[in-house]
C-alpha cells in the first residue's frame, strides 16, 4: 500500500508541475493563490468617468489588456456612444500583434476604422499634431510592476505630452501583479532610457494610478510640469492581493508563472543567456550552448508576434526550468532572484562577454555587473540595495491609493 501511496503523490505531483508551466494566462493553476474575484479594475467603473467623457473628444491608449470583462474597452466605450477620435498604442500595439523591440507604423484599426497612432514607431512622446483634436486622454494599460517594462515610461510621456498641451489624462487603473514588494538597484540618472526613466528600484511596487501621481508630485516630468491627473480606482484591491491577470499583458509573459519571474529573468536579456524567447516558455527558463550543469534543453525558434529573432536562434541551449517556481507568497520575503543570473555568470566560464551595454540600462547601474563579476554573493549584493530602496519607500508611501504591503 505504501508503494502504491508514492506512486500516486508522485504521478499528482507531475500532473501540477504540468498545468502551472501550461502556457494558459490567467487560469487558477497559473496561481497559488484563486483569482480574487471581488477586485473590480478602473475600466470596469464606468459610472465613475462616463460622466466625465460626456462631450468630450477621447484619445485612448490601449492595447489587448484594455478591457471590461471579455470586450475591450474601445469597443465598449464605442457601443456607449463616447467620442473616441483616435486610439495610442504601446510596445507590441494595440492587437497585440508585435513582438518586443520592434517598432511599430501608425495605422487604422480595421475593427473600428479608428486611427491609431503607434507610440513604439516614429515617435513615443503624443506630439501636439496627436493632441490637437483630443481633450482627454484615456489612459488603460496592464502594467506588470517592474522598471524596465516601457508601459511604465509610455505612461510617463503621455503625461508630459498632456502636460504640455495642456490635456487631462484620466487613468483607468489595474493591478499589479508584482505589486507586493519592493525590490533592486535604484536607476542612477546617466542609464536613463525607455527601459527605465526614473529613479525608481527595478521593482516599484506601485499601480500605474499611483506612479502617475508620484510623477507629478516628485517633479520627474519634463521642467517639472504637472498634468492634470484623474485616477480610477481599482475597487477592492491592496498591496496584499495576489491578482491573476486576466489576459496576457505582452506576448513573452504568457502566464502568472513568467510575470512573477520577469523582475528576476529580464536582467539575462543584458546578458549571452536566453530566457527561452523563442520558446513555448518564455521567461520561464534560461539557458545557453555550453553550460555543462542543467536540468533542460531548448532550442530558441522564431514565433509569430512574440519572437521573430529570437537571442541564440536555431542553437541548442543547456539551462534551467523554473516552472515549478509557483509560490508568489515567497516572493514578499525573497523579492528579486540574483542567485540565478551570478550561477550563470560562474557557469559561463569566461572572464568577459557575459554582460552587455544593455545590461546597464536593464539594472539601471553599472555596479551590478561589477559586483557580480567581483564575487559577491546575492546577499552582500541586496545589503548594498538597502539604503537607496529605503528612501524610495518614503517617496512612494505619499502616493499609495491602496492598503499597503507592510
Amino acid at each position: 500500500m505504501r508503494v502504491q501511496f508514492i506512486v500516486v503523490s508522485l504521478i499528482s505531483f507531475l500532473l501540477i508541475s504540468l498545468l502551472a508551466c501550461a502556457n494558459n494566462p490567467g487560469t487558477k493553476k497559473d496561481t497559488v493563490t484563486d483569482i480574487n474575484d471581488s477586485i473590480i479594475v478602473g475600466a470596469e467603473r464606468t459610472n465613475l468617468y462616463l460622466p466625465l467623457l460626456k462631450n468630450k473628444r477621447i484619445a485612448v491608449v490601449a492595447n489587448p489588456s484594455s478591457i471590461i470583462k471579455q470586450t475591450h474597452l474601445v469597443d465598449s466605450l464605442i457601443s456607449l456612444n463616447v467620442n473616441i477620435v483616435k486610439v495610442m498604442s504601446p510596445e507590441h500595439g494595440f492587437r497585440g500583434k508585435a513582438a518586443a523591440g520592434i517598432s511599430i507604423s501608425s495605422g487604422t484599426d480595421a475593427k473600428t476604422s479608428l486611427a491609431v497612432i503607434s507610440l513604439y514607431g516614429a515617435h513615443k512622446k503624443p506630439t501636439a499634431k496627436d493632441l490637437h483634436d483630443v481633450d482627454i486622454v484615456l489612459f488603460d494599460l496592464q502594467d506588470v510592476g517592474t522598471r524596465f517594462y516601457t508601459y511604465l515610461s509610455t505612461l510617463h510621456l503621455c503625461m508630459e505630452a498632456c502636460a504640455e498641451n495642456a490635456k487631462e489624462l484620466i487613468i483607468l487603473d489595474r493591478p499589479n501583479p508584482n505589486g507586493y514588494y519592493v525590490d533592486g538597484p535604484i536607476l542612477e540618472p546617466q542609464f536613463s532610457s525607455f527601459v527605465g526613466m526614473d529613479p525608481i528600484p527595478i521593482v516599484h511596487g506601485m499601480t500605474l494610478g499611483e506612479y502617475a501621481k508620484m510623477l507629478n508630485g516628485e517633479g520627474w516630468l519634463e521642467n517639472r510640469e504637472k498634468c492634470k491627473l484623474t485616477v480610477i480606482k481599482v475597487k477592492n484591491y491592496s498591496h496584499k492581493s495576489i491578482y491573476t491577470l486576466p489576459v496576457k499583458p505582452s506576448p513573452n509573459l504568457p502566464n502568472a508563472i513568467a510575470i512573477n519571474l520577469y523582475p528576476s529573468l529580464c536582467l539575462f536579456e543584458g546578458t549571452v543567456v536566453s530566457v527561452g524567447r523563442g520558446t513555448g516558455k518564455p521567461f520561464q527558463l534560461y539557458g545557453y550552448p555550453n553550460f555543462k550543469n542543467y536540468d533542460t534543453t531548448f532550442t530558441p525558434k522564431p514565433i509569430a508576434s512574440a519572437a521573430p529573432h529570437p537571442k541564440l536562434e536555431g542553437k541548442k541551449c543547456y539551462g534551467y526550468s523554473l516552472c515549478y517556481y509557483t509560490n508568489q507568497q515567497a516572493y514578499r520575503k525573497a523579492g528579486i532572484n540574483l542567485q540565478w543570473l551570478i550561477n550563470a555568470y560562474h557557469e559561463y566560464g569566461k572572464s568577459s562577454g557575459f554582460f552587455n551595454s544593455f545590461f546597464y540600462k536593464l539594472a539601471g547601474t553599472k555596479l551590478l555587473s561589477q559586483q557580480i563579476e567581483a564575487g559577491l554573493n546575492e546577499k552582500e549584493i541586496k545589503q548594498s540595495w538597502e539604503k537607496g530602496l529605503d528612501k524610495f519607500k518614503i517617496i512612494r508611501r505619499k502616493y499609495l491609493l491602496y492598503t499597503d504591503f507592510e
